[in-house]
């Protein structure tokens, strides 16, 4: 039956309306994937060379041990970005008479189908037999059997955590703040090194070889709670009841309501972001974006007109990654919006109103930063008023001119739907002004005249945005029936 489920998948494919264009876009994928797949096998190929050439005092199978985990450190921080979850694909057979342990068995099983899950294999095969070969051929199927278990492990544990994280968004903030703090505990704090944990096992599996069931249990482990999980949450009803339940508080928000209509479209413009795939990548990417600070602040080489660039983004990422698919979100009901009777100044300032809800919580999230002084905070003021002043109009004022619809249930994960020119020509703009302002100023040694200005001038759009909404609306009443003609091309 697994095998039929396969059979389908691969029906639906060829007989969707966008095969063309899916198939060129794997064509090109396939193309970057070969070019990487041939840099990681040289590089697999020669590691002991390099290992040996990096660190000649050290042995290479040492450092080749001591390395193994750092990589599915760094694997797992990728996946959480561009694994994709399989789950809609099997949406069809719900109301069939086939047992939900089969469809779990299919999910878990296609899921293996991962690029992810091939590259530790073609990185540390090479040197397993070129170099772990001469502690014997028991030694070398130890080595492939932990690497395939952690593989494994990995696999399923980044699925597991963005499923759960579908019900509650936090989650994967946490989990990659987690690994972040341990990354730099390692790099920057040296609290402990994850390269010894790594060696004190894989050294001792050299002579101890009955160490592997650790990483196979591990996988088994992580493998049945994956299978737990979907075997009880499958049917959408379910599904439905407990977002309902979950988001119920946090978009029920009642002082949205002295804002009038603008705060009850705001309010829908904040369950669509929470209930939608694409949109929650973009909340999510804004969360991820507050670490920032941990690359610029604890970097001396850096200047400071660097923390323009970082204090914009962590308090204005969203307002970018959303923003710029703007009005693409609402692509399936833009022609009722067309036809109602929402005033569409009131409209845009439901979009005002969602930035500065966003950025004010950014804002406030990255205060602990002063901990690298008062100037970075004095910074991150400054870039939080211009990105609610002048980069939302500048966002809003570009949405008028993105004729791309935007899919909101596909993942964010190689997903080039609703990118154009407008994307590229939206990032000059919103990175080249602020530096226009301040960098004169900052020539002359008096950086914070330039930061003062650049307040004055955010202060004063936020003090005008009525006139800009309706500036806005003009515009867009001359290109509303370009923007609706775009979004009904799928």
């Amino acid at each position: 039956m697994i095998s039929t489920l396969f059979r389908h998948e691969l029906k639906a494919f060829w007989r969707s309306r966008n095969t063309g264009k899916s198939i060129a876009i794997k064509v090109i994928m396939s193309i970057f994937l070969l070019i990487l797949f041939l840099y990681v096998l040289a590089l697999g190929l020669f590691l002991d060379l390099i290992l040996s050439a990096k660190f000649p005092d050290a042995d290479p199978i040492n450092m080749f041990c001591g390395v193994i985990f750092m990589y599915y450190l760094f694997d797992l921080l990728l996946r959480l970005q561009l694994q994709e979850l399989p789950t809609l694909r099997v949406q069809p057979y719900l109301h069939l008479p086939i047992s939900r342990n089969l469809l779990a068995r299919y999910l878990a099983l296609s899921s293996v189908l991962s690029m992810f899950n091939v590259w530790p294999f073609v990185l540390f095969l090479p040197f397993i037999f070129k170099v772990i070969s001469t502690f014997g051929i028991v030694a070398v199927l130890a080595f492939i059997v932990a690497i395939a278990g952690l593989t494994v492990f990995n696999n399923y544990l980044a699925l597991y955590i963005k499923r759960k994280s579908n019900m509650n968004g936090w989650i994967l903030l946490m989990v990659m703040g987690i690994l972040i703090i341990i990354i730099t505990c390692d790099f920057r704090w040296h609290l402990f090194s994850v390269s010894d944990i790594s060696y004190a096992f894989f050294g001792r599996l050299l002579i101890k070889p009955i160490l592997i069931v650790l990483p196979l249990i591990l996988a088994a482990a992580i493998y049945y709670l994956n299978y737990l999980y979907l075997k009880q949450n499958f049917y959408l009803e379910k599904l439905t009841a407990h977002k309902v339940k979950n988001n119920k508080s946090s978009t029920d928000i009642p002082f949205l309501w002295r804002f009038g209509l603008a705060g009850n479209l705001a309010a829908n413009e904040i369950k669509l972001v929470l209930r939608n795939k694409r949109s929650r990548s973009s909340l999510i990417m804004g969360l991820f974006f507050m670490f920032y600070g941990l690359i610029f602040y604890t970097n001396p080489t850096l200047s400071k007109s660097w923390y323009i660039f970082a204090g914009m983004y962590m308090s204005g990422a969203f307002i970018v990654n959303y923003g710029q698919f703007m009005f693409g979100w609402q692509a399936s009901h833009f022609d009722g919006l067309l036809v109602s009777n929402i005033n569409f100044t009131d409209f845009i300032k439901a979009k005002y109103l969602l930035f500065t809800l966003v950025s004010t919580v950014a804002f406030i999230l990255t205060i602990p930063y002063v901990y690298f002084g008062w100037q970075v905070l004095w910074v991150h003021f400054v870039m939080y008023l211009w990105n609610i002043g002048v980069n939302t109009t500048i966002v809003l004022f570009f949405a008028n001119r993105n004729f791309k619809r935007v899919d909101l249930s596909k993942g964010a994960s190689f997903n080039w739907e609703g990118i154009g020119a407008t994307q590229l020509l939206l990032t000059f703009p919103l990175i080249l002004i602020p530096y226009a302002i301040y960098t004169p100023f900052s020539l002359f040694k008096q950086p914070n005249v330039g930061l003062a200005l650049m307040a004055i001038i955010a202060v004063l759009f936020i003090l005008t945005r009525n006139f800009w909404a309706k500036q806005l609306e003009a515009d867009y009443h001359t290109k509303r029936y370009q923007i609706a003609e775009g979004f009904r091309n799928k």
